[in-house]
């Protein structure tokens, strides 16, 4: 990996919060957060700050959670748990309440993956905002099915045959304002239109 003051590529601040009742207190060891950023840093070229949170299932507490991470300066806050239909799952209420536009395509797409795995997708409710500048997601709940969705469905010799939700998300940043997100084509190959690609310098290789 590229030492900050070598990397071409802009920083980005990214919040991740992970929802659980027990795991925020201590009744089990979370398992969202360190999912979420060990996929984080195999995937992306930039230097990279995160902004963790562990939080019960409240609707108040989780926006007004996101809405500090927004106001830090996250480009992008992902949400892991609380999005299925028990009653303690408020996630996507609490995305929605501080929401300014709405991304269905995201939510949408994510149950079409997680369907070819599980019948009971159907009941996954992950929710996509835009908040000022920045993108809010939530994803499911285990570190499995985040990388899933995130990176898609690959045949056997590799190639996608479905894509994952993060192919959309760096050009979608790109088209709020926030800050240029380079991905790692092995793990997942984001699209953008030819007029919308730029290019760096190439890090100088470290002994």
């Amino acid at each position: 990996m590229n030492t900050p003051a070598a990397n071409p590529y802009p920083p980005v601040k990214i919040g991740i919060v992970s929802v659980s009742d027990r795991a925020s207190t201590g009744v089990y060891v979370d398992k969202g957060l360190p999912a979420l950023q060990d996929w984080l840093i195999r995937a992306l070229k930039n230097p990279l700050q995160f902004e963790p949170r562990l939080i019960p299932d409240e609707q108040a507490d989780i926006s007004a959670a996101l809405i500090e991470l927004v106001d830090a300066g996250c480009a992008l806050v992902l949400t892991t748990g609380g999005t299925g239909p028990a009653l303690r799952d408020v996630t996507p209420e609490a995305t929605l309440a501080v929401a300014h536009k709405e991304m269905p395509g995201f939510g949408e797409q994510m149950r079409r993956i997680s369907l070819n795995f599980v019948p009971t997708a159907i009941l996954s409710r992950q929710v996509a905002v835009i908040r000022q500048q920045s993108l809010i997601i939530n994803l499911p709940g285990q570190p499995k099915s985040i990388a899933e969705t995130l990176e898609g469905l690959r045949d056997a010799e590799g190639k996608s045959v479905v894509p994952g939700i993060f192919t959309a998300v760096p050009y979608c940043i790109d088209l709020i304002g926030g800050p240029y997100l380079e991905t790692d084509e092995a793990v997942c190959k984001a699209f953008r239109p030819k007029t919308a690609v730029r290019t760096f310098p190439k890090a100088p290789e470290l002994n």
